[in-house]
Formats: C-alpha cells, structure tokens, sequence
C-alpha cells in the first residue's frame, strides 16, 4: 500500500477525465468553466496562472503545485517569478492568521465587562 497523498501519475488520469466516468455532463461542464475562467480575459492567461498557483500554495494542493508549476514554466515565468508568488501566498496566508487575533482581543474585552 502506498502511503503518498500526492501521486504525480494520478494528474495524467485528472488530464484524461478520468473522473467523467460516472457523471460525463458534469465533467464537460466543469471542463467548459475552467477553461473560460483560465482563458485570456480582462487577465491575461499567464496572470490567471499566477493567481490559481498563488491559491495551490494556499490551499496546499500538490497537484495543482505541479500543474500550475509547469504551465508558468512553459508559458516563460522565471523560478523567480514563481518563488515571488509562494511569498505572495505566505504572507496573505499569514496576515489571515493574525487578523483573526482580532477575535481573541474582542472575546477578551468582552469577557471583561
């Protein structure tokens, strides 16, 4: 038995639809959304990569990781570019955490009233 989470292989079986097996008009309505809402737009097709990669991190998606992670490369963004995003994606994750801290001081002042 394997224990990975992550097996690279299963983004191939992803890729081919293999999840369209048991409900073919949901997939090929998912496959229509997706590719609408990551097509150039208002955003360019690259910009688009850049935010889903920023929410992989965030959401802690390997698979989306090395999705996103080859579609930049081959569209031309440098490792540079890429490591920016994961600090991008950090520090909003970070500043989430704290903000909640909000909540603890205001349950705090309340409980002293």
């Amino acid at each position: 038995m394997n224990n990975n989470y992550f097996e690279k292989k299963d983004l191939e079986g992803f890729a081919n639809g293999i999840l369209a097996e048991n409900a073919k008009k949901l997939w090929e309505e998912f496959l229509k959304y997706y590719s609408d809402s990551t097509s150039d737009g208002a955003l360019t097709k690259r910009e688009k990569a850049l935010c889903a990669l920023a929410v992989a991190f965030s959401a802690r998606c390997p698979y989306c990781i090395d999705a996103y992670t080859q579609s930049l490369v081959q569209l031309g963004v440098t490792e540079e570019e890429i490591t920016e995003v994961l600090h991008v994606a950090s520090s909003m994750q970070a500043g989430i955490t704290l903000v909640n801290g909000i909540t603890m001081k205001n349950t705090i002042s309340e409980m002293k009233l």
